[in-house]
């Protein structure tokens, strides 16, 4: 084995400030190359009725998948189609409905020969993204977009860097482009992402969560301070909710008004819970979203909140613990 020469740091940085400056000059310059080519290809995207389907092979490969998932999960339907595995059966996924983004930089390859007879056979718009406006691929599309860099990244010009990188942007523009003409929402974005942070907070509301029934602590507003803490002990939400003859919730007694008492009077267990429990209790609606409640809760400096209607009678509590293990906060 050959031994080669290890470079030192300053080299190492600045092979990797070299590789960062060439890849950001590519994306500036595609972006005063955009024009008349981009806007068709989103409002193909757009007017699609069934799927995009991204396609390349190798590198391109790659980024085509992940284009795909980032027009997935902002409002635009795609899938992934590796230009190989199209040959052997994967072409039978395409409908008349679709629309199909080719990537390949030299736009020469043959798989693409095999590929583009199917679509057309379907109908389908083709938008290419290719480093050769004159290839066979952009020769047979309906769309293309130009995606030349002067050279790659690597100092060999062999890998594929400057080039993907510059197609991933152009993807992630194409994505933007269409989530915002379609006015795609926050609120869209945690549906398709349900299991994320996002889509816990947006989509999660004070009922999934909340502490119900047996599990909400809760006493008569004529108990003794004594059956207020059993009732507290109980539960284990270091509150008790203090209801009325028909369950309007009229305080809650805290661990808190318990040591304000105790310093006080010293001996409670003859005292009334309304004499130290906090009237008028912040609550909130089952409805209301579990941000909000973890946003209140924030703001008012407390870890545990009442759930009532808007008649005030009490249907549930909520602990700072229970929006942590809901992963909400």
């Amino acid at each position: 084995m050959i031994e080669r020469p290890i470079q030192d740091d300053a080299t190492i940085l600045e092979d990797g400030r070299r590789t960062l400056a060439l890849e950001s000059q590519a994306i500036m310059t595609l972006h005063t190359r955009l024009g008349e080519s981009f806007v068709h290809a989103v409002r193909t995207l757009l007017s699609c009725q069934g799927r995009v389907i991204v396609s390349g092979l190798g590198k391109s490969g790659h980024i085509a998948r992940k284009i795909a998932a980032t027009l997935s999960s902002t409002g635009t339907p795609a899938l992934f189609m590796h230009a190989a595995e199209a040959l052997h059966g994967d072409l039978g996924t395409m409908t008349s409905q679709d629309v199909l983004i080719a990537i390949s930089y030299s736009g020469n390859g043959q798989e693409w020969m095999s590929i583009i007879p199917s679509a057309r056979r379907h109908g389908i718009s083709i938008i290419a993204i290719t480093g050769n406006p004159d290839s066979a691929l952009a020769k047979h599309s309906d769309i293309i977009l130009d995606i030349a860099v002067q050279s790659e990244a690597c100092p060999l010009n062999l890998a594929p860097t400057t080039s993907t990188t510059v197609t991933l942007a152009l993807g992630d523009a194409l994505a933007v482009a269409c989530l915002n003409a379609r006015q795609f929402k926050a609120e869209d974005f945690a549906r398709a992402h349900p299991g994320g942070t996002l889509g816990r907070r947006l989509l999660i509301r004070v009922e999934d969560i909340m502490r119900t029934g047996d599990g909400v602590p809760a006493v008569h507003e004529d108990a003794s301070i004594t059956q207020a803490l059993e009732e507290m002990s109980r539960k284990g939400m270091g509150m008790t909710a203090v209801v009325d003859s028909i369950g309007r919730a009229v305080g809650i007694f805290t661990d808190g008004d318990l040591r304000r008492l105790l310093n006080k009077y010293g001996d409670v267990r003859k005292l009334n819970v309304t004499s130290g429990m906090s009237r008028n209790p912040q609550h909130i609606d089952a409805k209301a979203m579990a941000i909000d409640a973890a946003k209140l809760m924030e703001q008012r400096k407390i870890t545990q909140l009442l759930v009532a209607g808007p008649d005030g009678k009490l249907t549930g509590a909520l602990h700072m613990h229970d929006l942590m293990q809901a992963k909400i906060i």
